[in-house]
């Protein structure tokens, strides 16, 4: 199992395009319902910054995620709309309370 947060500021002008960018990739995993992928996108209070969490549980290891159309649209040309551009920790679990249940 592997648990990434990703981090990122959009350009002031650019956060409505962005939500409407995690919105259709909460659609698309609504609709193929891949297994082993546990994702939770966030806006943080200042409007511009957002975190994902991602878990990756397929037994392989693999990404179902980045399969997705909709993620790859999201994700083609993300740091034209960024501040700060993406950056992706790997994390591990000290504890969590129903979080990925």
């Amino acid at each position: 199992m592997k648990r990434i947060i990703v981090k990122y500021k959009v350009k002031e002008e650019k956060a409505q395009e962005n939500i409407d960018f995690i919105k259709k990739v909460f659609a698309g995993l609504e609709r193929t319902k891949p297994n082993g992928l546990k994702y939770a996108s966030f806006r943080l209070d200042d409007g511009l910054s957002f975190v994902h969490i991602v878990s990756i549980e397929t037994e392989d290891g693999s990404n179902p995620l980045v399969l997705l159309d909709e993620f790859k649209e999201f994700t083609k040309d993300i740091k034209s709309r960024c501040d700060e551009p993406p950056t992706a920790s790997e994390v591990e679990t000290i504890g969590d309370f129903r979080l990925f249940q």
